[in-house]
């Protein structure tokens, strides 16, 4: 299959999934073994391609991005308070992530690892479900270090792939108390610090895999993930005003099975 037609299907499997609660590296991984592209490079062809869908969510909350840098009187969720609450949702996740890194790469990136995590997250979403809730907060300008540590905490369940940093957080968020659209929208804007130090980590890492022969390739899966990133993101806050997230844990099991048998 030509390298072109590669980066378009893993740029649309990457922006597809990167946000929402299904596990974008557990796609990655099945789609990259299912098409044979595997190794090395192909693992920093997913760093940058992650860049792109990162830059999706940028783009479309960059005035509270702005706001980070320069604080809004009129918002509490900005400036150095609301760094402050970024950097507690990111800690957790990211100690535990330095500290067993090489560990998660050599024992769990693998199709039957990752349709277990599948398995596992579906179940988790729909107990969630059931589960009453107060709903207590319904804006980002609500949320309070220990709602944003306690969401970072939850994060710390997708370091196994396949279980969903999105699902991990969104369900976090919920348990405590967030509305599920703004458990949702915060799980957006608190991905982009984690992902961008996951990835500059694997960069910093990895980059000598990069081949300058593929950056047309590397070009095509950056432009279609960020795409396919802004309309998954778009589509999903819309959905979520008129769905719960049962319809993603009924798509986890049916494919968790398939990729067991496959």
């Amino acid at each position: 299959m030509h390298d072109y037609v590669i980066a378009v299907i893993m740029g649309i499997v990457e922006g597809l999934t990167e946000f929402l609660p299904v596990s974008s590296t557990g796609h990655l991984i099945l789609t990259g073994h299912a098409l044979g592209f595997t190794g090395p490079a192909a693992e920093m062809f997913e760093v940058v391609i992650q860049l792109g869908a990162i830059l999706a969510v940028v783009v479309m909350y960059r005035s509270r991005f702005a706001a980070l840098v320069r604080p809004d009187p009129n918002l509490a969720f900005s400036g150095p308070r609301g760094l402050y609450l970024l950097f507690l949702t990111c800690l957790p996740a990211s100690v535990l992530g330095l500290a067993t890194s090489d560990l998660i790469k050599e024992y769990l990136f693998n199709p039957q690892t990752v349709a277990w995590a599948l398995a596992v997250g579906a179940l988790a979403i729909l107990a969630v479900e059931r589960m009453p809730r107060s709903n207590r907060y319904s804006s980002l300008d609500q949320i309070t270090p220990w709602l944003a540590l306690g969401v970072g905490i939850f994060q710390c369940l997708s370091l196994w792939p396949g279980f969903s940093r999105s699902a991990a957080t969104i369900m976090g968020g919920m348990l405590l108390g967030a509305q599920r659209r703004l458990a949702a929208e915060y799980s957006f804007v608190a991905a982009v610090p984690i992902m961008f130090a996951a990835t500059g980590y694997d960069l910093a890492r990895g980059w000598h895999h990069l081949d300058p022969g593929t950056w047309m390739t590397l070009g095509i899966g950056f432009v279609v993930s960020f795409f396919a990133a802004w309309a998954a993101v778009t589509s999903f806050i819309h959905l979520l005003s008129r769905i719960t997230l049962r319809p993603f844990a009924w798509y986890r099991l049916a494919i968790a099975p398939l990729i067991l048998i496959w």
